[in-house]
């Protein structure tokens, strides 16, 4: 889940903001280590929270940013406090954290409570130091994590879904994935995966909309009343991004298979096919960047839960769309999306670029790609407004034209 801010993007919205400089022995670990210099620049930067989503609604807040610099000035922690308030979830309280001690290692964390449903607490975890075979590093990922989310939304399947037909409910969630990588070349990584997942579905937070299991029954939609998936992955991935985090250049390709069987604890047999690629192709020394994505998804099996079947809508899909508005057993998705420098800046000391990025989100939920019809597939255009702070951070607002309306989407990192 996406901390809801306008990090960066709206410093110019601010009057007062400073640096300082730190003795780094008043800086214990993670918060600084042998990378930083001593004294510590840190940057303090207090922002309003002004986010929205299709599902969530408004939400109203503030922030402050506190921005770490290493010896070689770049940001290598980010530390937000942030205090909001929205309709359907009171008050709620946040931290997060993100830190980049090594080129190699990257983590970051997010505890949230709110005053009515909503909780958040979850780690993720990069390292290509930890492991190794035949004397080459292995990349380890891990995300551990236990959520309630009280605006979840689910209309019924299919790409004709009806949105009289919207229900709520909250999910709370506790998990981990874990994925360990394997350099075949310097291009091509072999990645072996691990995830498990228990949900339950609960009365969400949106008194005004319908409880998913009033409308739902379990023969309906498998999964309405919980469910616990256990699965293993196997994928191959190809790269020549010329960055992991903030690429400007290359392609990344991957195909994936997973499997969930109900000896191994799932409550239901069924598995994940995925294919996606992306490319980005710069102009002008990047200050032009064509970015193009295409994905295909498929989940096969009988009583798939819902939530683990091809989902489209959110921030990170379809962006004319709240998150889960789409759900079959099968995806296909395009995104384009020109990202554009307009200028370079420095907001309270921290070296800033400036970016606006138009794009398209083109994506169709399906039983099978042979049963795709053009009249399925969903056509969002939109505008997204983004701050970045090499070589690791970007604040954006995504906002997106679908058939149901306007959708504002507001996070960090990019879509994709």
């Amino acid at each position: 889940m996406c901390l809801r801010t306008v990090l960066l993007f709206a410093a110019f919205l601010i009057l007062t903001g400073c640096t300082t400089m730190v003795p780094r022995e008043r800086l214990p670990y993670p918060l600084a280590d042998d990378s930083f210099g001593d004294p510590v620049k840190v940057v303090t930067i207090p922002l309003p929270v002004i986010a929205t989503s299709p599902n969530e609604g408004p939400i109203l807040g503030g922030l402050t940013a506190f921005l770490l610099h290493n010896a070689r000035d770049e940001v290598n922690t980010l530390i937000a406090p942030q205090v909001n308030y929205n309709q359907n979830f009171g008050t709620t309280f946040s931290l997060y954290g993100a830190f980049f001690p090594l080129p190699e290692r990257n983590w970051e964390f997010n505890l949230s409570k709110s005053t009515n449903v909503n909780e958040d607490y979850e780690v993720r975890l990069r390292d290509k130091t930890f492991l190794s075979l035949n004397g080459k590093p292995l990349e380890t990922n891990a995300f551990l994590y236990y959520f309630t989310d009280g605006s979840s939304r689910f209309y019924g399947f299919e790409s004709d879904s009806l949105q009289q037909d919207e229900t709520n409910y909250a999910n709370r969630e506790y998990g981990i994935t874990l994925g360990v990588g394997y350099d075949l070349t310097d291009q091509l990584q072999l990645v072996l995966g691990e995830r498990f997942r228990k949900v339950d579905i609960r009365p969400g937070a949106v008194s005004k909309v319908p409880y998913i299991r009033d409308r739902f029954t379990t023969s309906e939609v498998p999964g309405v009343s919980g469910f616990t998936a256990h699965a293993q992955k196997i994928a191959l991935i190809y790269n020549t991004l010329d960055d992991r985090t903030m690429p400007t250049g290359g392609l990344y390709a991957r195909a994936s298979l997973e499997g969930s069987a109900e000896l191994l604890g799932s409550d239901a047999g069924y598995r994940h096919y995925e294919v996606e690629l992306k490319g980005y192709f710069p102009l002008d020394a990047a200050r032009y960047i064509t970015v193009v994505r295409v994905a295909y998804n498929q989940t096969l099996g009988g009583e798939v839960p819902f939530l683990e079947r091809s989902i489209l809508g959110g921030e990170t899909t379809l962006r004319g769309y709240g998150r889960n508005r789409f759900v079959d057993s099968s995806y296909l998705l395009c995104n384009l999306e020109e990202r554009i420098r307009l200028f370079r800046w420095s907001v309270f000391d921290v070296n800033t670029d400036w970016e606006v990025a138009p794009f398209i989100d083109l994506g169709a939920v399906m039983e099978s790609l042979d049963r795709a019809e053009t009249k399925s597939f969903e056509f969002n255009p939109g505008i997204g407004f983004r701050a970045v702070v090499r070589p690791n951070i970007v604040g954006r607002v995504d906002i997106g034209f679908g058939n149901e309306g306007p959708a504002v989407f507001v996070g960090l990192g990019y879509p994709f």
